[in-house]
């Protein structure tokens, strides 16, 4: 069934997007590379997050015992899912750390949340293409998928803020895997256009699961939620459900007037492979990405300073605005997710500790007194060209300073890092560092016998990409 139209042509956005999912040829080796790393590095920090009884209580089927025919598998589980299940129980393991890859713009998020959605459906359309005879999901396919869904989070992101009308960011993960799984189903334009349409009318989550007095763990399984409602309206496309052709500009209904304070959605830039190129890893440290620098520069500083931290006076972090409007927080932080998205608390784990690890928001950890002694302490200021810089499409830093003021006067260094080990300025110190990230958190689930062979294939690039989508999901089960 086509579109419902009135006397104006289909919004712009929706057509745009689905010319790129289905014609637009990407080319660009960097690209590939840079998301064979994303694969990686996601897969691993979902392997991670099974080590956390309140991520893992979240997986499973729906209805215990359930099974399904040519099902997705769930990495380092034994779960078999349909893929619309699948997709939340993967997208849920991804987020659960804040450990995955970061964009930054007007709006920010996580672009490898949309391998939740991208790997379940793979994965049971590789088994059903081999059930019926025919060839299997390659990786390279999987890669593809994941560089134009990074590209579409990215793009909206660019100029569209969804926090600054109150909305949270998984919207547009929502909006990228519904594009690229509705293509991979074999969808037609008008299917994919059709798709898209009631992903923008679906309701858009609210962000006061990030915000004080309601942070929570929402925000761990918001974007499984988001990939996961994706496949689910690009599966009801491909079998016939109607779209709504001006989903985003009917005056007065649709999402610009009700949702996007009747600002019109636009996009700055035509898609390519820009995102995955420039995307941001987090190598160090599990912690919000505009802390990332802030973590850095408070490890450099913790030599200097383990010995004297009953001496600190003063501790003055200059950052740029969204760290202030987004992570600067002061009084009592009542969970892990409250913690991870505190600067302060960042960066006085990095000065106590000369580390900062997912342990480190446990309450155990939390407890230790100093941790509050020293947060009471910081002073966040901005500076504008930090600001500038960050919005600054050439350069994205997310720089962050830290210097300690001593009672008996004497200062450290103001220590500077402008841009985080993930940053594309530092790919070439990152990647072995991201090789070691990933064994980490393999080395968490499985045996070393089995942790080798998944590397043996992982890291090998030419393998992978011609590897059947099921088979190399096998290795992780």
């Amino acid at each position: 069934m086509e579109l419902v139209k009135d006397q104006r042509k289909v919004d712009t956005v929706l057509e745009e997007i689905a010319d790129y999912v289905l014609n637009k040829e990407i080319t660009s080796e960097e690209a590939f590379s840079t998301a064979h790393y994303v694969l990686l590095d996601t897969l691993g920090c979902g392997i991670l997050a099974l080590d956390y009884p309140e991520c893992t209580k979240l997986l499973g089927p729906i209805v215990p015992g359930t099974t399904v025919p040519d099902g997705a598998r769930v990495p380092g589980t034994p779960h078999v899912l349909d893929p619309v299940q699948g997709a939340f129980n993967i997208g849920a393991m991804i987020r659960w750390l804040d450990y995955n890859d970061t964009w930054l713009a007007a709006e920010w998020g996580h672009p490898s949340d949309n391998l939740g959605g991208i790997l379940a459906v793979a994965d049971y359309l590789s088994r059903k293409r081999i059930r019926n005879g025919e060839g299997p999901v390659e990786i390279r396919e999987v890669l593809e998928m994941m560089i134009k869904a990074h590209e579409i989070q990215g793009i909206l992101a660019l100029e569209n803020s969804l926090n600054r009308v109150g909305l949270d960011h998984v919207l547009y993960v929502k909006i990228a895997t519904t594009a690229v799984v509705a293509k991979m189903l074999g969808g037609s334009k008008e299917e994919i256009m059709n798709a898209l349409s009631n992903a923008w009318i679906d309701n858009s989550s609210l962000r006061t699961y990030r915000h004080a007095p309601n942070t929570g763990s929402r925000k761990s399984w918001a974007a499984g939620d988001a990939t996961s409602r994706g496949v689910r309206l690009a599966m009801m496309a491909v079998q016939g459900e109607m779209g709504y052709a001006t989903a985003l500009s009917a005056p007065g209904w649709g999402f610009q007037d009700v949702l996007f304070h009747k600002q019109e959605l636009t996009i700055s830039q035509p898609f390519d492979s820009y995102v995955m190129e420039n995307v941001l890893f987090k190598v160090a440290y599990p912690a919000e990405f505009h802390a990332q620098t802030a973590a850095e520069a408070a490890v450099q500083l913790h030599p200097e300073v383990k010995a004297r931290l009953d001496d600190i006076d003063q501790i003055t972090i200059t950052t740029h605005e969204s760290a202030i409007r987004i992570i600067d927080k002061k009084g009592p932080l009542y969970n892990p997710a409250d913690r991870d998205h505190c600067i302060q608390y960042i960066t006085a784990i990095g000065l106590l500790k000369g580390n900062v690890t997912a342990e480190d928001y446990e309450e155990e950890a939390a407890a230790d007194p100093i941790i509050d002694t020293l947060r009471e302490k910081m002073i966040l200021t901005e500076d504008k060209t930090y600001t500038e810089d960050y919005l600054d499409p050439e350069k994205r830093s997310i720089a962050n300073a830290v210097q300690i003021h001593f009672k008996d006067g004497t200062v450290t260094d103001n220590v500077e890092v402008e841009y985080p080990l993930g940053h594309r300025f530092r790919r070439e110190e990152a990647m072995p560092e991201l090789r070691k990230k990933y064994s980490f958190n393999l080395s968490a689930t499985y045996a070393k016998k089995q942790q080798q062979e998944i590397e043996k294939v992982s890291f090998d690039y030419q393998k992978l990409t011609g590897m059947a989508v099921h088979e190399f999901v096998d290795l992780f089960v």
